[in-house]
């Protein structure tokens, strides 16, 4: 896996986790009572940007590591998701 490569994937990885983190504990204005004119209900009251960017890279560099782990010791390799690389029908030359 290539430099490149290896960004992409964290980048991936990433935003997928962070989809994810701004679910998690959210407390929406509907549930406080304390709705701002021109907002919607479920807007968070604190939606704590930062410290939910600060937990998703954590969370995606700890993910990451282990994928990464798992590519370069090569126990997964394209062969193994690609069927005609597996019966010699690619086109490896």
């Amino acid at each position: 896996m290539g430099v490149v490569t290896g960004i992409v994937l964290y980048a991936i990885i990433w935003f997928m986790t962070l989809f994810i983190v701004l679910q998690v504990g959210v407390t929406s204005q509907s549930d406080t009572g304390e709705r701002v004119t021109g907002t919607h209900g479920s807007a968070p009251v604190d939606p704590q940007i930062k410290r939910r960017f600060v937990i998703t890279s954590v969370v995606a560099a700890v993910i990451w590591a282990v994928i990464a782990a798992i590519i370069l010791s090569g126990a997964v390799t394209v062969a193994d998701f690609d069927p005609y690389s597996r019966f010699g029908l690619g086109g490896s030359r």
